[in-house]
């Protein structure tokens, strides 16, 4: 590629946490420029948020049809390649229908879509049409997450037993969405998030970075879903038994009112021989507990880039001692689809570390996640086989 690849942004405006974060990560690289957007559904808001990003007056939608249409109408060397959305989980899937049914490819926030149908009917229409849609499931970009998955997969631990999957935040320990807070009071409202609250906001990347790690499936599940804080509609706190296909077993805890825990998201792993520990407040640290040998610890950038798996090295980006975290991991899944979108441009072959970020299949299964997790809880059934 001899430019770089040009993003619209849908959601994201100067309001909202997570549209700051997409665009950080898009640019860290140098391989993407944000070209237009439909940055907020409050038209002053849109245009202050396409301003203060220096977007051309005629390139600040008002709305994503709107953007969508006008953007397929220009040169082939103007329009841009790819829509980046970054709504509400209930915003998703129009805009990424109506991308993909013009032509552009698509990074989203997961959850992919706000039900398990609309992720199906995503899925098929990337199968149909040969365009790429990018998940961003960031946590899977970590370096060291990519150098645990090498080892389970390439049998370093043996067969695996154990998974252990957890991720305890405190920030809805309140009755928040009834206090002001926007971030509480969509992800809280079955409207705008969905069936699940917890499971569906922060248990699908704990059930996706078990499966990424391992690379097995949840096949069966128990799940116990729970509303701790009076006066909430959906759950904030959750434990769920896994069976994996792997033969492994395993345990997934997400919750929401774990009064003063932060982000604190970890896994451990562990098979005949040893186990690995990572977690997310420590992401260039990877524990590797052996059952006869002391324990290791590998840490990203390191000095031993030859002992590590390439898609972990070709993931990390700074020296050893200099921290690498959440905008690097974000970054990382934006630099692998934007070298995997410039390939397919160039008409050449992504490499398979340049193809290792969460697409379609991982946006399925997260909303089958929510859907079995929530039918196993109203069950009076032990296990509930996992449907897709």
């Amino acid at each position: 590629m001899n430019r770089k690849l040009r993003m619209g942004m849908v959601g994201g405006g100067k309001d909202a946490f997570i549209g700051a974060i997409h665009r950080l990560a898009a640019n860290m690289d140098g391989l993407i420029e944000l070209c237009c957007g439909a940055l907020s559904i409050n038209p002053e808001i849109a245009k202050d948020s396409g301003r203060s990003l220096f977007l051309p007056e005629d390139r600040i939608y008002l709305t994503y049809d709107e953007m969508i249409t006008k953007e397929s109408q220009l040169p082939a060397d103007k329009r841009m390649d790819f829509v980046t959305i970054v709504t509400p989980n209930f915003a998703h899937f129009a805009p990424a229908m109506m991308a993909l049914d013009h032509g552009f490819h698509v990074v989203i926030e997961k959850p992919i879509a706000f039900t398990l149908d609309e992720a199906r009917q995503l899925h098929q229409k990337v199968q149909e049409t040969g365009l790429i849609l990018c998940l961003t499931h960031t946590y899977s970009g970590y370096p060291m997450v990519k150098q645990a998955r090498a080892m389970v997969t390439g049998g370093a631990l043996g067969k695996i037993r154990k998974v252990w999957v957890e991720y305890p935040q405190g920030w809805l320990s309140k009755l928040s969405e009834r206090e002001g807070n926007a971030q509480a009071a969509w992800r809280t409202d079955p409207k705008k998030s969905g069936k699940a609250g917890a499971m569906g906001d922060i248990g699908t990347h704990a059930a996706h970075l078990a499966e990424y790690v391992t690379g097995a499936q949840i096949t069966h599940l128990c799940a116990d879903l729970n509303a701790m804080v009076e006066g909430r509609i959906l759950d904030d706190d959750g434990n769920v038994l896994l069976r994996m296909s792997n033969g492994a077993r395993g345990v997934l805890m997400a919750s929401q009112v774990a009064a003063g825990e932060e982000n604190a998201l970890k896994i451990r792993i562990y098979g005949e021989k040893g186990g690995i520990e990572w977690a997310q407040h420590e992401p260039n640290t990877l524990i590797v507990k052996w059952l006869d040998q002391p324990t290791q610890i590998l840490r990203a950038g390191g000095n031993y880039g030859d002992r590590l798996s390439s898609f972990a090295t070709a993931n990390c980006r700074t020296p050893g001692g200099h921290p690498e975290g959440y905008l690097e991991a974000f970054a990382n899944i934006y630099r692998n689809f934007a070298q995997t979108l410039s390939a397919r441009i160039d008409g050449t072959t992504p490499t398979a570390e340049m193809l290792d970020f969460p697409n379609t299949q991982d946006g399925l299964r997260g909303m089958a996640f929510i859907d079995n997790v929530v039918a196993s809880a109203a069950s009076s059934e032990k296990w509930t086989e996992y449907q897709i």
